[in-house]
């Protein structure tokens, strides 16, 4: 007989069972009461070299080590603002441990790892996954209600979304049950090397109106990851992973003693996609490192896009402090090139020293001038990279840089450091504390422009071992970083947002979004970056120009305004009228950060896509926020706010307020409302919507 428990919130609870001659399965999801029976899969999956799948397959499901492993205990614990679950299988010579967590601040999430130890023999793993969970029920055609929700990016083009069906291509009905197997395939999205969103994304979902349910995921990890949708002839899974052996060529020994822990993942649920990805935004903000910029958020200058594009100098920059100043920002960063005497920066760089040449005063002379104004001074840095013709390529070992059979890697023109060696963390270290110490630097841009590929097999494993060792050191240093300076503000950046994940999320501030020049290209990618990160840490660029109408002044200011305000442009060539636009968006910036902080996404348009002509972005709190963008197309657009059907709404212009105001309506009945534009195809408005 089989036995069972629960464990979690009243919010979200997952429903165990287990047996004699069955391993620990999730059997059932609980929402509110409300029981979901799922198809049962182990929740432990690993493959070795001596036990692969059954049948065989490229999923990271079925395992026959999965499949023989049985329950050994289970302890509860808590933990400062959450609660732990750890259960213990055994079988053939190892133990694992399934590690789940669930925090106060998030009750209808659960983050997830896996340990594996080798108890009496060496064990050789292949692929271990962090967690694994069916979604439907357990009974044929579950599978037929079910959508997907994934995002795909590209350098320009970050975050483009898709919900679609599971049964189709991917998924045909296969009558597989006719074999007595279950289907060898499944649908797998996946990330080599460090840019850990190159292409894929490690944030998906699954959702059944039919069902009531939906279930949204990350993966947690700043480097290779996998993740899967598979059909059985009972139901559909999930299953998501760190580096694998057919993906990342990654594997790892253990020798009797030895444990291996994947990398995190969080899974979070609700009726539909907004509403779990509700349950997902509360885990972010829950597991993020405190700091107190989470909720000071002050504005952001930056000289780079659109504007001094890795060309500072003093005669440039004293400018620009002083109208950025004066339209109220309160960080200045200066961007790439500072350090840059010779006109070919890109091969050179890794010593971090301040350039003679741009600053005939000195670097200090501007840094002084931004404290002068009341800013926060910044500076862009590449720290894992050193160039080919830096003097740094020849001063730090060879073992501090990753290598493929003894040769350094290069990749355009750079060498990548390698953060697990002493030397590596001693360079980096000493050039942020420089820069702290010399400049009151209290803002870091750190950009990250080149992909080393799968690794490194320099004191490694395998070449995808040694880059997870790179990477969970490369967090380690940054944790180490803010332990130093706490105060010290960091954004994340590569290339745009070529390594957006929650390893890196859950310790900086703020997330560069795209390095996209073209502003009317931009919202899509601004209304889509909740799906992967936190509202507040969405530094959507907002880089209005002297030579723009009004109108395409404030739809770049609309832009920026649902995230983390980050301004660029030539303030200093703009005139009256057009800075006291600027200076009216960022106070308005500033009354909406505790919103901001606090809302929960929505997308009253639906996912955006790439070329719709009208582009939403809401956030739901005390009240509704939601900025809206025209692209052409139609004069006007219906926007759904289901919450609010039923209600009188009184909707208000916050943004811009000395342009024509566009006209509304609000049907109560349907929850939605009516907006039309004026006469401009290209606008934006910021709309506030007060339900009494």
């Amino acid at each position: 007989m089989a036995e069972q428990f629960a464990w979690g919130s009243s919010r979200l609870a997952l429903r165990f069972e287990w047996g004699d001659d069955t391993p620990v399965r999730v059997a059932g999801i609980v929402r509110d009461g409300r029981d979901h029976p799922v198809h049962p899969m182990p929740v432990a999956e690993i493959m070795t070299a001596a036990h692969g799948r059954s049948p065989s397959s490229d999923r990271l499901a079925h395992t026959a080590l999965g499949a023989l492993l049985r329950h050994a205990s289970r302890t509860e614990s808590d933990f400062p603002g959450g609660r732990r679950l750890v259960i213990r299988q055994a079988a053939d010579g190892i133990e694992v441990d399934t590690v789940l967590e669930q925090r106060d601040g998030a009750p209808a999430a659960i983050r997830a790892h896996t340990t594996v130890r080798a108890v009496d023999a060496p064990v050789v793993l292949r692929s271990v996954a962090t967690w694994t969970m069916g979604f439907t029920a357990p009974a044929p055609g579950a599978f037929d209600t079910w959508r997907r929700l994934h995002g795909v990016s590209d350098w320009l083009g970050e975050g483009r979304w898709a919900v679609e069906p599971l049964r189709g291509r991917d998924f045909p009905e296969l009558a597989s049950e006719l074999t007595f197997q279950d289907p060898h395939g499944c649908w797998s999205v996946t990330s080599d090397g460090t840019w850990s969103t190159e292409h894929h994304l490690p944030v998906g979902g699954v959702e059944s109106e039919a069902a009531e349910l939906a279930l949204v995921w990350q993966i947690e990890h700043n480097g290779a990851w996998r993740w899967e949708i598979g059909e059985d002839v009972e139901g559909g899974y999930v299953s998501l992973s760190g580096p694998t052996d057919a993906d990342a060529s990654w594997t790892r020994r253990l020798d009797p003693g030895d444990a291996f822990t994947t990398v995190p993942a969080a899974v979070a649920a609700g009726t539909d996609f907004e509403d779990a990805l509700a349950a997902l935004t509360d885990h972010r903000r829950a597991a993020r490192r405190p700091h107190p910029d989470n909720t000071a958020m002050p504005v952001v200058f930056n000289d780079y896009m659109n504007t001094l594009l890795g060309d500072p100098t003093t005669e440039k920059l004293l400018p620009l402090i002083e109208a950025a100043a004066d339209i109220g920002a309160e960080i200045f960063c200066i961007d790439a090139g500072w350090y840059d005497d010779s006109g070919d920066w890109w091969p050179t760089v890794g010593e971090w020293l301040p350039s003679t040449t741009r600053f005939p005063g000195g670097l200090g002379e501007v840094v002084d001038a931004v404290r002068d104004a009341g800013m926060t001074p910044g500076l862009w840095l590449e720290p894992e990279v050193v160039g080919v013709r830096s003097p740094m390529a020849e001063r730090l070992p060879d073992a501090a840089f990753l290598q493929r059979h003894g040769q350094r890697l290069v990749e355009n023109q750079r060498y990548h450091l390698d953060l697990r060696h002493p030397a590596a963390i001693g360079h980096l270290d000493g050039v942020v504390d420089r820069l702290v110490a010399d400049f009151g630097v209290g803002f870091f841009k750190f950009d990250y422009n080149i992909n080393p590929g799968p690794g490194t097999d320099h004191d490694a494993q395998s070449v995808g071992d040694g880059l997870l060792e790179h990477n969970r050191a490369h967090l380690a240093w940054l944790d180490a970083v803010l332990d130093r300076h706490p105060g010290l503000v960091i954004e994340n950046c590569s290339s745009g947002a070529l390594r957006m994940d929650f390893a890196m999320l859950s310790r900086l501030a703020m997330q560069s979004t795209s390095d996209q020049q073209d502003f009317t290209k931009f919202p899509p990618i601004a209304a889509a970056a909740p799906l992967s990160l936190l509202p507040e840490q969405a530094a959507n660029w907002a880089y209005p120009q002297p030579g723009m109408t009004d109108e395409e002044a404030a739809f770049c200011l609309v832009t920026g305004l649902l995230g983390r305000f980050y301004v660029s442009g030539h303030l200093n060539r703009m005139n009256d009228r057009q800075r006291a636009l600027v200076a009216d968006a960022v106070r308005v910036a500033k009354t909406l950060r505790g919103a901001v902080a606090t809302g929960h996404p929505h997308w009253p348009g639906g996912i955006p896509g790439w070329t719709d002509p009208w582009t939403a972005l809401g956030l739901r709190g005390e009240h509704d926020l939601v900025s809206v963008w025209r692209r052409g197309g139609p004069a006007s657009t219906e926007l759904a706010f289901p919450h609010l059907a039923g209600r009188d709404v009184e909707v208000a212009h916050v943004f811009p307020t000395g342009l024509p105001e566009w006209k509304t309506a609000w049907n109560a009945r349907t929850g939605t409302l009516t907006v039309q534009a004026g006469d401009a195809d290209i606008a934006a408005r910021t709309l506030r919507l007060t339900a009494r």
